[in-house]
């Protein structure tokens, strides 16, 4: 607790029935004697948020997106740009990380439809927002509020098809290898068309895999800055040299890579705890 400012963070491993969908599940409470704004940088996680205290502003968002608007269960897409966001003493809620081949399986929605903006869970299925968020209010320990949002993502995506083959194997590529390896050199093994398969993974994913590897390398070697000289980070994560990684620092977290680092923001990586 700093100055009455209490979070409390709860992570928990989602199911194995949901590999590949959701990374993971954060419950948060957090308490503050004022107004608590953040700016969060473009990453490759899509946070899905059942809220059940007070709603969460969306100040701005890379894109519009419907902004400058209170929220209360949402679904942020992916972005290529930051987002800034507030609210005032009080915020309850589970946090479910999405994959990008998850948006589309657990909320019937194409990737596309959902990036760059926020939308809210009652316009996409009323049974997402105030009834979730009614029993997670309700319920007493944060074990009872992950079964309720575990058994509500199993039976969602139980209802949906998969996606093309290649589709996870192209997204598993880009992600192992932290945003470096080769679009046409991808492209190429799925035997597609670099036309197909660039309009096919930006209606699933909702960017195409150029923007999607770049949102990745960014987010990868943030994981760096404040341990290594920023021409390190550079070399060791494909930029072309340190002006360009700090070209990208400007497009993904609106920031230069030293005030980024020195800002410690909380991002989807670091909530869950994951290391690479």
């Amino acid at each position: 607790m700093v100055d009455g400012h209490r979070i409390e963070l709860v992570r928990h491993h989602a199911p194995a029935a949901l590999g590949g969908l959701v990374a993971g599940i954060v419950g948060m409470s957090e308490r503050a004697p004022g107004v608590v704004r953040r700016r969060q940088p473009a990453g490759s996680l899509v946070p899905l948020v059942f809220s059940f205290g007070s709603r969460l502003r969306v100040d701005a968002l890379a894109g519009d997106g419907r902004a400058d608007r209170e929220y209360g269960s949402f679904l942020a897409g992916f972005s290529t740009g930051p987002a800034s966001t507030s609210f005032e003493r009080s915020q309850d809620c589970v946090q479910v990380y999405l994959t990008p081949l998850g948006v589309e399986r657990i909320l019937g929605i194409p990737g596309m439809q959902a990036a760059r903006s926020v939308l809210d869970l009652d316009d996409i299925d009323p049974a997402l927002g105030g009834s979730t968020s009614d029993r997670l209010h309700a319920a007493t320990t944060w074990r009872h509020r992950f079964d309720i949002v575990e058994t509500l993502l199993l039976d969602r995506a139980s209802r949906t098809a998969d996606p093309p083959g290649w589709l996870p194997w192209m997204w598993g590529q880009i992600h192992a290898s932290g945003g470096q390896a080769r679009i046409a050199d991808l492209v190429s093994a799925t035997g597609w068309s670099h036309r197909h398969v660039t309009s096919r993974f930006a209606e699933h994913v909702g960017v195409t895999p150029k923007q999607a590897s770049s949102v990745v390398r960014f987010e990868r070697a943030s994981l760096d800055l404040g341990r290594l000289p920023l021409a390190e980070i550079a070399a060791r994560h494909g930029y072309s040299d340190q002006s360009h990684f700090t070209r990208d620092a400007g497009r993904f977290a609106g920031e230069t890579p030293q005030e980024h680092a020195a800002a410690q923001r909380p991002t989807a990586v670091t909530a869950l705890g994951a290391t690479y």
